[in-house]
């Protein structure tokens, strides 16, 4: 399994890469500046790291309890991608209506749209840090059987 500061180092990157690519696609698709866009990013890119570390944690201690390991399968990846964004999505409702001044029903489809960019995003991102950084003891992590 992954140590500390390999889970920090994979939570932050994942949050920075997120940051510099939906900052402004998601200030120029639902219209508010760049600024109001990015303040929003990272209220939300923080909120998103805490989560992604402790969410990342439970997957692999479930993972390697059910199955003897915290490698993933191409189903448990994207099993990953949708857990992690939709709860997600429950987490930032709030905070987009709230620093954006929209409704709770324009902040769903905002943050829906935004889950969207994420779940691709995740399942890229993560398959890519573990071809980087394999699993310790593996040699190769993240294969795809």
């Amino acid at each position: 399994m992954r140590g500390t500061s390999d889970r920090i180092r994979q939570a932050v990157g994942y949050e920075l890469t997120a940051f510099i690519l939906l900052t402004p696609l998601g200030a120029w698709l639902y219209g508010h500046s760049l600024a109001d866009f990015g303040v929003v990013s990272i209220i939300c890119s923080v909120i998103a790291t805490i989560w992604a570390y402790f969410f990342n944690l439970g997957f692999d201690l479930a993972a390697h309890r059910l199955r003897g390991t915290s490698e993933k399968t191409l189903g448990m990846r994207v099993l990953h991608a949708v857990a992690f964004e939709g709860g997600l999505v429950i987490l930032l409702v709030p905070v987009v209506a709230w620093s954006l001044g929209v409704t709770w029903a324009e902040a769903f489809w905002i943050d829906l749209g935004v889950a969207v960019f994420y779940l691709g995003h995740a399942f890229v991102y993560y398959w890519a840090y573990d071809r980087v950084f394999p699993l310790p003891g593996t040699g190769a992590a993240g294969t795809v059987p």
